[in-house]
């Protein structure tokens, strides 16, 4: 596949997201019963089949046109504070890309980034929330300095896709300032966060699905 990432690249990579979700469905909706609305599993595994099964009956040729797609499904059908948030994710990443019709490293990087600093604002959250900011900052941070280092971005996502789980891990000892968890107080403290849970599985989704890149 080369060093750039397409259309059909892409649509590997949401679905691995959505078979890792599907994977994950239970632990995810358990992960929330503790500190959120015990549905957040269930509600991004329902989400992401509606979005592969529209992705299957109209497969978009176009960078932009794909994550648009997929960031306007999500909003839709996954609903509340997950599906806002990884719609904006997905639709800021469509916006970076621009026309572009494939994206080398840095482009993809720099896409991934702006659904970073979406996410941020309309979740208002920072590094330190207990969010889904948690696995998603470092894991974006990582990527650009082993993607500036030389790596390519295979590897580059594979150093991402650990950055993730280890700012997922890193969520279990902090006090929720943001979203639903942030109402329990120190009642929070001890839990890992199901939408940091979450981002990390997007993150090694991508390291999987782009595992033949060189690098």
């Amino acid at each position: 596949m080369g060093q750039t990432v397409d259309a059909a690249s892409l649509t590997r990579w949401v679905r691995e997201f959505r078979r890792a979700v599907a994977a994950n469905r239970d632990l995810l909706t358990r992960l929330d019963s503790a500190i959120g609305d015990a549905d957040h599993g269930i509600n991004m595994d329902r989400g992401l089949a509606v979005v592969v099964a529209e992705l299957e009956r109209h497969p978009p040729s176009h960078v932009s046109v794909l994550l648009r797609d997929v960031g306007t499904t999500l909003m839709s059908a996954v609903g509340g504070a997950s599906g806002a948030l990884y719609g904006t994710f997905f639709l800021r990443m469509a916006t970076a890309a621009g026309q572009q019709r494939s994206l080398e490293g840095p482009a993809f990087a720099q896409a991934l980034r702006a659904g970073l600093e979406g996410v941020r604002r309309r979740g208002k959250a920072v590094a330190g929330d207990k969010t889904m900011v948690d696995a998603l900052a470092p894991a974006v941070d990582a990527l650009d300095v082993a993607l500036a280092g030389g790596a390519g971005l295979g590897a580059a996502l594979r150093g991402a896709a650990l950055a993730a789980r280890a700012g997922r891990d890193a969520t279990t000892p902090m006090l929720a300032r943001r979203g639903r968890a942030s109402f329990l107080g120190e009642r929070s403290v001890g839990h890992q966060d199901p939408g940091a849970t979450s981002a990390a599985l997007l993150i090694a989704a991508a390291a999987t699905a782009f595992a033949d890149v060189p690098g």
